[in-house]
């Protein structure tokens, strides 16, 4: 088992950045893949960036190149995701996600947290 606990939300004006970081703890040795979706109202969770533990690439949404970077740290079991250039149309639910992409193939949510953009 896996718990996640997401930290970094809030509210942020149009252009400004926030980070976001989620902290895993249980067994984590399953684990490869570590990132963020989210979730605006009324709309279907989406991918916004996902990292590899064990060398570290990246797979970002259209939504976040050039804007988002996510990072991990291994020793602490914690990925984070720097947000620049928000914008309103980035309001929504953040959730943390781990997986295990190898099979049997499993995943984690964290509980989410919310960041709110104003123009």
């Amino acid at each position: 088992q896996v718990q996640l606990v997401e930290s970094g939300g809030g509210l942020v004006e149009s252009g400004g950045s926030l980070k976001l970081s989620c902290t895993a703890s249980g067994d984590m040795s399953f684990i490869d893949v570590m990132g963020w979706y989210r979730q605006a109202p009324g709309r279907q969770r989406e991918l916004v960036a996902l990292i590899r533990r064990i060398d570290g690439a990246t797979d970002y949404a259209d939504l976040a190149k050039d804007r988002f970077i996510i990072s991990v740290d291994n020793a602490k079991n914690t990925v984070n995701l720097q947000m620049n250039t928000l914008k309103p149309e980035d309001t929504a639910v953040y959730y943390c996600n781990v997986q295990r992409t190898l099979f049997p193939q499993f995943t984690y949510w964290g509980q989410g947290t919310q960041i709110t953009v104003s123009s």
